[in-house]
């Protein structure tokens, strides 16, 4: 029988390098502005050639990791949304590298280096492509400890849910979607089809960035981590409520689908949450779980460190559970 249970609190700095066609793979590491707490470990950018594309993510690895997670990033911005510049202690790959994880970020196809060839990443498979074929690369032949673990984010939840439920998924060491959902607020719902009637995005902006003393001064309405998105984002946002419920059988790894205390787009009421839960037929284990005092935008609030050390929780469990010895 599948778990099923539920959780809840109580409580980078890199430019993009553009690369043009033909480039030779490349590993350029280059050292982030702000140290690890510690000391280990370094957050550092590369670019890998992927078919002629140059895909950059943001890297802090370990000598012999646990595990690694990668960790897709949402919409209209980058990596450097886990890994905020000047803000160490919110940081997933220094709080990951920390505890002893290979912790990779890589820019989502269409952003990034990528995005002068974000018109090519239309096809969804061409995504998945890519970023398996990006992690596969930056990892080369470094050791990956227990397996990989995937961990998306809002708009980044498509090509996160995607790459689980692809046949390459079924070895991956779980799943994290967060910041996302099947169904809208209705006054979200209003605000976004404003949005792309009037062409205003500081209305969807006070939704995600909802409460604002939740989050630093400087991140505040997304304003140090803005990035334009490639053309079809615009798709996917409007397929997704309606994809999410097709991909979610085909995922056979655990998962654990987290959103925040104070959510403003997705609904989190317990009938919605049920909804999406029976469409996991195939997962052996699904948890819920919600992240006090924070906004949409966990990995940069102030609430960042509590919700990444609990994503980092359910990675080592998911690695303990391949330890097991078979019945």
């Amino acid at each position: 029988m599948r778990e099923r249970s539920w959780e809840a609190t109580c409580s980078t700095c890199s430019v993009s390098i553009p690369r043009s066609r033909g480039a030779p793979e490349v590993a350029a590491g280059i050292a982030a502005s702000d140290p690890t707490p510690g000391g280990v470990g370094t957050v550092t950018e590369r670019v890998v050639d992927i078919d002629g594309i140059p895909m950059s993510a943001l890297c802090a690895e370990v000598a012999e990791p646990r595990a690694v997670v990668v960790a897709l990033h949402g919409g209209a911005t980058t990596s450097r949304y886990f890994d905020l510049p000047g803000r160490p202690e919110l940081s997933l790959l220094r709080a990951g590298a920390a505890l002893g994880y290979t912790v990779l970020a890589p820019d989502r196809p269409g952003y990034g280096a990528s995005a002068p060839f974000g018109d090519e990443f239309d096809d969804p498979a061409r995504r998945v492509d890519a970023c398996y074929a990006t992690v596969d690369a930056l990892l080369g032949a470094s050791p990956r400890g227990a397996g990989t673990f995937l961990l998306a984010h809002s708009a980044g939840c498509d090509l996160g849910a995607r790459m689980a439920a692809d046949p390459r998924g079924a070895r991956l060491l779980g799943l994290e979607l967060a910041g996302t959902g099947t169904v809208k607020y209705a006054d979200a719902e209003q605000l976004i089809t404003a949005m792309r009637s009037l062409g205003d995005r500081g209305t969807i902006r006070d939704l995600l960035w909802y409460p604002e003393d939740l989050y630093p001064e400087e991140v505040r309405g997304g304003r140090s981590l803005s990035s334009r998105t490639p053309r079809y984002e615009a798709t996917v946002a409007v397929r997704w409520p309606m994809k999410f419920p097709v991909l979610s059988p085909d995922i056979r790894i655990p998962v654990r689908l987290s959103h925040a205390e104070h959510e403003r787009v997705w609904r989190t009421d317990p009938d919605t949450l049920d909804a999406i839960a029976r469409g996991f037929t195939s997962s052996p284990r699904l948890v819920w779980y919600r992240q006090a005092a924070s906004g949409h935008n966990m990995s940069v609030g102030f609430a960042a460190g509590a919700y990444h050390r609990s994503v980092l929780a359910f990675v080592e469990e998911c690695a303990l559970a391949t330890e097991r010895p078979s019945a």
